[in-house]
């Protein structure tokens, strides 16, 4: 095995294992893919400030998220199809984060069910809800989180129509594969994938299949998702959901001011800024040029986590130091997994909170709690209202 010194080398050896479709699926964007572009090169635009002659020991990456300790303020993102990238891979990354010390969070597209991931982690994790059409659906999926024990409802925002995204429609895109021409040449090469795929009976979509009316195989699950998204979705339909949960929420998908004031009203546990790893609208405002705005409108009145474009422990600092409360990374542990299974998630979270670690040292501070703008260089338009 190479040595592993960064998120970078496990993306090039999960390009190399993972079949060409789920790699694109999770390294894409919507349309021409600015918004994708901009998450990450946003935080390259801010410059850390160096500080010596400082005490740099008994340093803490500890903090919370909604309340409960986490090992570092990260939190793994949902992922659909996360089962697609390493055979059974939600309950790889779920286990992962449980041994990290870290919240995990199951996508409501995952390949693995919320009882497949219960029982094998036998903790709790965070459930990602997107809201459907189906009433019946929605409040039996809601219901086997609760019987679960998931500890908060993650409830995505903006997905209420699927954004275009090129690869996938290319590629044909589906779980498991259709095996045209194309596709079986790539498998070909990938066949430590294949050999593990074939070991498990998990290969669908395991929250759906069996689950929603007329849903009984792959051919039917993908009519009956191309038409179940709630375009209608509301604070009304909302506030309902939240009534039907009675827990922890958290409303991922804020990414605009005025929608972050509403959502701290409304009385989230927390918001994360975030424009769906630039998968959604593209030529939207990157999530951490965003950050600064949303933290000015809504202060301390809601918990403000951001997702979109963490790459990095240093990706971490500056989201922290400007504002936010924790982090949710998605790519980067998938990443990991597709490169070496739950060992490679484990890997990518060590090297996230060695680099948070050394280079919050090396800006002065001890502690993730003390860390602030003071700690950082801004761009100006990062700071300033948009017209």
């Amino acid at each position: 095995m190479p040595v592993i010194t960064c998120i970078e080398d496990l993306k090039r050896i999960y390009r190399r294992r993972t079949p060409r479709m789920f790699y694109d699926y999770t390294e894409s964007g919507s349309y021409t893919e600015s918004t994708f572009r901009a998450n990450t090169d946003d935080f390259a635009r801010i410059r850390l400030r160096q500080k010596v002659a400082v005490d740099m020991t008994g340093r803490s990456t500890e903090s919370t998220m909604i309340g409960g300790r986490v090992a570092m303020p990260v939190a793994l993102a949902p992922v659909g199809m996360t089962g697609m990238q390493s055979a059974d891979g939600e309950i790889k990354a779920a286990n992962a984060a449980r041994k990290f010390g870290i919240p995990y969070t199951l996508s409501t597209m995952s390949i693995c069910s919320i009882e497949d991931v219960a029982e094998a982690t036998r903790h709790p994790f965070w459930f990602q809800l997107y809201v459907m059409r189906d009433q019946e659906f929605l409040e039996a999926i809601i219901e086997r989180a609760k019987r679960a024990n998931c500890s908060a409802l993650v409830l995505t925002l903006d997905l209420q129509i699927l954004g275009q995204r090129h690869k996938d429609l290319k590629n044909g895109l589906s779980a498991p594969p259709k095996l045209t021409l194309p596709v079986m040449l790539d498998l070909a090469t990938k066949w430590r994938w294949g050999i593990e795929m074939l070991q498990t009976r998990r290969r669908s979509f395991g929250n759906i299949v069996g689950h929603a009316k007329g849903v009984g195989d792959t051919r039917s699950l993908m009519s009956w998702t191309a038409e179940q998204f709630d375009p209608q979705l509301d604070w009304d339909k909302i506030a309902r959901i939240r009534d039907l949960w009675g827990g922890k929420l958290i409303l991922k998908g804020i990414n605009d001011p005025e929608d972050a004031r509403i959502a701290a009203d409304f009385g989230a546990d927390a918001i994360v800024v975030s424009n769906h790893g630039g998968r959604q609208l593209d030529g939207a405002v990157s999530s951490i040029r965003m950050l600064p705005e949303i933290v000015k409108a809504v202060g301390d009145q809601v918990e403000i986590h951001l997702d979109s474009g963490i790459r990095s422990g240093q990706d971490v600092l500056k989201a922290l130091a400007l504002g936010a409360h924790g982090t949710m990374i998605g790519r980067a542990y998938i990443y990991g997994l597709g490169a070496m299974g739950e060992e490679g998630v484990s890997t990518a979270l060590e090297v996230i909170r060695k680099e948070l670690d050394i280079t919050m040292a090396l800006c002065g501070e001890r502690n993730v709690a003390d860390l602030g703008r003071h700690n950082l260089l801004i761009p100006r338009e990062f700071l300033e209202p948009y017209a």
